[in-house]
């Protein structure tokens, strides 16, 4: 059972950066998709970003330009670099796995997600 855990989350103003790291454990699987999502109570989870073991990474157009996704596979570590940040970015993010796939694609199922950490941005 792969395990993860995200750090980096905390309060910020806008136009502020924060770094996000989400560490995977017990994991062997050549072929994934990793990706981070974002939650606020009551709305939808949303995808902001997706990398594959290949490194092809793709990231939402409401955080294009401003955040980046990278990997890596030294440390089994995901980041997450948010720039720029805005209020409406405040969230809860998460970070999950797809292990065995071989690319990213809409639909896909995480199997493993990390508990969460928490992102504001005050104006």
């Amino acid at each position: 059972q792969v395990e993860l855990e995200e750090s980096g989350g905390g309060s910020v103003q806008a136009g502020g950066s924060l770094r996000l790291s989400c560490t995977a454990s017990n994991y062997a699987h050549p072929s994934y998709c990793m990706a981070w999502f974002r939650q606020v109570l009551g709305k939808e989870r949303e995808e902001v970003a997706t990398i594959d073991a290949a490194g092809s990474a793709s990231h939402a157009d409401s955080v294009k330009g401003r955040f980046t996704i990278s990997q890596d596979n030294t440390t089994n570590t995901l980041s997450l670099q948010m720039n720029s940040l805005k209020p409406e970015d405040t969230a809860m993010y998460y970070c999950a796995v797809a292990s065995g796939a071989f690319r990213c694609v809409p639909g896909l199922r995480y199997g493993s997600w990390g508990q969460g950490t928490q992102v504001t941005v005050s104006s």
